[in-house]
């Protein structure tokens, strides 16, 4: 068998003749595609591209939400020999143009959704681009070819048609499809992925059928998936290198079923519709994000909370003792400690948990995390509850999975053990191997490592030396052989004297420990001191104003700032981080950090030099005489408003 992803869906054709592959919802419900319908409409659509004059080798992108249509519309340009550019939903308008240029994508797949974003910044394109909508005809597509003056047939088509026009193809154009898909290898690429750019412009990084095939392969391996037993939801965006991998391309391999998300409506159509879509497809597993298992954890504990009484003593009281009874998943506590924890636990599950695991249908066994670092608080929640979040480690260059967690081998707090076809070092500044329990750059070598970036050599050579891929992040190995990832090399908080320390680790037990506090960011660039921006969770505060009947703003900064150091106390977190790097003042901000104003990247992720670049003024402040207080006039005044709407 070919090492390809043409060749995996040959194969999940002829193994799962009548498994759904992809499930979208519509008026009349869930609508199935089969495994060889899928390939059957790749190869119309592959022939159509032919018919169209797409060149092997040509890129065509594809920006919209996960549909049954996005995976037909990725099989499809792989089978004419193309490459996928997959762009994410979160893009700015202004940042679409770049990828486009930089890639010299000929088509451009998307959704109605999107098209207002897209055909706003059209002019900006550099060469003609062929706009197709997945969607069915409608009002709403129809009044914007018109307003944009676009001509049907020539640079836009609907996607149906192009299937029907490819279905239709001479026996000279279904040929060159059978010569271009048998000529691509396990070298050829797959897909073009652009970084999220928190540095200058995105770099795209180039992935090969080798990279999907030996990384989804490793998957299987380390989850253990029987075949024809897993379906998921996906709700990460299908350009997620995590859900492309675990989701898509694995799924090829065990005939896993994947359902999309309700997209009609748009983004926030989207956030509505998950909980209501969990239960309806009741998925196996699901692929989460923190920010996505993190805002599940704050809705169970709002719903408890709501409940009050007998119902929130019994989930308190059945969680402490989930979590004594499991310890870190990986060393069994003491007889005692079980013992001990076993009764309150058991009556936690009976009466609460399983009620709770509802809400996820009837078939939920686990999570797979990636895409940041997951704080311990939530692997511990989520495994006492009974679904686990087994949290992975990886980067799009390394296809993605580098480690993880999994149902037979896990410790929360880590991201795991490597996955079986990668070689990982920990190196120091010197470029030596680490010795266990002492943190470096995380170093990987494997099949699973990129071809490169696309059209930046430079930016390569950095990346790939000897033969090892240089990740930029930093972590160490612990005694046990689990991978811990600390942070990101570029995201160093520096002092005075050139000592350097990644603040990831402890924003984020600030932002698990703390109620009242909904984002932070650490600084310090050659300072004395660090220090904090804070964004509160408004109703948080609010609440916490109106049960305590807090009457002074000063009285309600120093709940802020107990707030802000309850990790000290957790035991997670006692004694963990040097107090060099802890926050010694702290700014409430006036905005929270979001997508719109550029603060978070389409990952989730903060992106720093743009947070320093709009607050510069507050932290020039935060190192002044006044600021140095957090007791400071300005914090006091930003906090005003909350005693105006409860008064």
């Amino acid at each position: 068998m070919k090492r390809t992803i043409l060749a995996l869906l040959d194969e999940a054709a002829q193994n799962f003749p009548d498994e759904s592959f992809v499930a979208r919802k519509t008026d009349e419900g869930w609508v199935e595609t089969r495994f060889p319908e899928v390939r059957s409409r790749a190869r119309a659509l592959a022939a159509s591209f032919v018919v169209q004059g797409i060149k092997e080798g040509d890129r065509i992108a594809i920006l919209s939400e996960g549909s049954p249509e996005w995976v037909i519309g990725e099989m499809g340009i792989l089978t004419a020999g193309c490459v996928s550019v997959p762009l994410s939903i979160k893009l700015m308008a202004e940042e679409i143009p770049f990828r486009l240029n930089h890639s010299e994508s000929k088509v451009l797949l998307t959704s109605v959704n999107l098209m207002p974003k897209v055909l706003s910044v059209k002019d900006k394109f550099e060469h003609e681009v062929m706009i197709v909508c997945l969607d069915p005809k409608s009002e709403e597509s129809e009044k914007m070819v018109s307003e944009h003056n676009l001509k049907t047939g020539t640079d836009f088509y609907y996607f149906q048609d192009l299937l029907d026009q490819g279905s239709e193809a001479d026996f000279e154009t279904a040929a060159e499809v059978g010569r271009r898909s048998e000529a691509v290898d396990e070298n050829t690429i797959v897909t073009i992925s652009y970084t999220s750019g928190t540095t200058g412009n995105p770099k795209g990084i180039m992935l090969t059928h080798a990279n999907y095939f030996v990384n989804s392969e490793d998957a299987i391996e380390m989850f253990e998936v029987p075949p024809k037993e897993y379906s998921t939801l996906l709700i990460l965006p299908c350009d997620h290198s995590f859900a492309h991998t675990v989701g898509i391309f694995s799924a090829l391999r065990r005939g896993i079923s994947l359902y999309f998300v309700d997209a009609r409506g748009g983004s926030l159509a989207i956030l509505r519709n998950i909980p209501v879509n969990i239960r309806e497809t009741d998925p196996v597993f699901l692929l989460t994000v923190p920010s996505l298992s993190g805002n599940f954890m704050k809705k169970i504990r709002q719903g408890v909370e709501e409940k009050g009484g007998f119902a929130s003593w019994l989930f308190h009281t059945g969680l402490k003792a989930g979590i004594r009874y499991h310890g870190d998943g990986f060393r069994r506590p003491s007889f005692f400690i079980r013992a001990v924890n076993l009764i309150p636990y058991r009556i936690g599950e009976a009466l609460v948990f399983k009620k709770i695991r509802k809400i996820f249908g009837n078939r939920l066994s686990f999570f797979v995390g990636g895409g940041a670092l997951l704080e311990i608080k939530q692997q511990e929640f989520f495994n006492a509850i009974g679904i686990p979040v087994f949290q992975g480690y990886g980067l799009t260059e390394a296809a993605p999975i580098i480690s993880s967690n999994t149902p037979s081998v896990h410790k929360f707090g880590t991201s795991g053990r490597i996955a079986p076809s990668v070689e990982c070092r920990i190196l120091d500044e010197e470029g030596s191997d680490c010795p266990a329990g002492v943190r470096g750059e995380i170093v990987i070598r494997g099949e699973n490592m990129m071809a490169g970036y696309f059209r930046n050599e430079k930016a390569t050579a950095e990346t790939i030396r000897d033969g090892w891929l240089y990740t930029g992040d930093l972590g160490y190995m612990d005694e046990d052989g689990f991978l811990n990832v600390v942070g990101r090399e570029k995201a160093l908080l520096i002092s005075s004297d050139g000592e350097k320390y990644s603040p990831e680790e402890i924003e984020e037990a600030i932002t698990a420990t703390s109620p009242l506090i909904d984002q932070v960011m650490l600084y310090n660039d050659h300072r004395k001191y660090t220090t904090a921006l804070v964004v509160l969770d408004e109703q948080a505060v609010a609440g916490l104003v109106g049960d305590e009947k807090i009457t002074d703003p000063a009285k309600l900064l120093e709940k802020i700032r107990d707030s802000l150091y309850a990790f000290r106390n957790d035991p997670n977190y006692q004694g963990r981080f040097p107090s060099l790097w802890i926050p010694h003042t702290f700014s409430i901000l006036p905005e929270p950090f979001t997508e719109e104003n550029r603060m978070i990247n389409s990952t989730m992720k903060m992106v720093r030099y743009k947070i320093v670049e709009a607050f510069e003024e507050e932290l020039d402040f935060l190192y002044s005489n006044e600021g140095y207080n957090w007791q400071n006039q300005r914090n006091i005044e930003r906090l005003k408003k909350f005693f105006a709407e409860n008064s």
